[in-house]
């Protein structure tokens, strides 16, 4: 299995608790990109611009990713969510 494949892998445990759905069958993760020295970048959509799940849902990601043996460093991009600002700089934080 690949880098790719295992951090998608990782990503299905990462679950809405309204939904019970994972943010990859959601399709809440987007963008998913993968560089040979490990560096990995997504961009989070959550499922709407007001979602109260969205800064535990783009936390639990970044953690998920991160703790995928062989990843160097996630970046995560933040899109269509009201507090993206204040997101990205607590997920910017965690590196």
């Amino acid at each position: 299995m690949d880098l790719l494949e295992k951090v998608k892998e990782s990503l299905t445990q990462v679950i809405d608790t309204e939904t019970g759905m994972d943010v990859m069958r959601m399709k809440l993760v987007r963008d998913l990109r993968v560089d040979e020295h490990g560096d990995i970048e997504l961009t989070f959509r959550p499922s709407s611009v007001l979602c109260p799940l969205g800064f535990q849902l783009g936390i639990n990601i970044k953690e998920a990713v991160l703790n995928v043996p062989g990843v160097k460093s996630v970046q995560v991009h933040v899109d269509g969510f009201i507090h993206a600002e204040q997101l990205k700089k607590i997920l910017e934080e965690m590196d």
